[in-house]
């Protein structure tokens, strides 16, 4: 009897340390990934950004079921809206020039982008979500980002895109050397 306990003794000491040393020294798990990464399309760009507004929005959005409880998700998120002038649209007959003065007539103001900053914007809590927790966070950013876009479309950036236009572009044509300066939108 005490050498069959001396023999399990050793083994549960063989089984611990086996496990003690591999739980320290067992090798990484390796990870690999591999891209095929293409240039797909090359434009050229003539828009001049000149305000950038950042908003953000606290989303509680439900998901209401008949058989289900209902599921909901808080999120807060951050965005951003751009205020462009397109210089490509820019025509030769929309610069007029005489001896010191020059006239430009620009291109009307617009909004660039609305984008969602994703590393910025936090899911802050959810409720019953269980399965459906990654359809829900996806539902609430598509609205945030429908809500966000009306909230700029109502707001002055436009107004405030074409008054920086104006303080940007006045000192460089002033570098050119016109004295009479006359910046209009069409």
């Amino acid at each position: 009897m005490t050498k069959l306990l001396k023999v399990l003794v050793v083994l549960v000491l063989l089984i611990g340390i086996t496990v003690f040393v591999w739980d320290r020294f067992k090798p990484a798990p390796t990870k690999e990934t591999n891209h095929q990464v293409l240039v797909e399309k090359i434009e050229a760009m003539g828009k001049l950004e000149l305000v950038k507004y950042r908003y953000s929005d606290v989303v509680e959005h439900k998901n209401m079921t008949a058989y289900l409880p209902d599921a909901s998700v808080l999120l807060i998120i951050k965005a951003d809206a751009v205020g462009c002038i397109d210089l490509g649209k820019l025509k030769a007959e929309d610069v007029n020039v005489m001896d010191d003065s020059v006239q430009i007539t620009l291109p009307r103001a617009e909004i660039c982008y609305v984008k969602i900053d994703h590393k910025s914007s936090k899911v802050y809590d959810t409720k019953m979500a269980f399965f459906r927790e990654a359809t829900l966070v996806d539902e609430a950013f598509k609205a945030a980002e429908t809500e966000i876009t009306n909230q700029v479309k109502k707001s002055d950036i436009l107004k405030q895109t074409e008054n920086n236009a104006l303080h940007v572009l006045r000192p460089l044509i002033e570098g050119l050397g016109y004295k009479k300066i006359n910046l209009t939108f069409k």
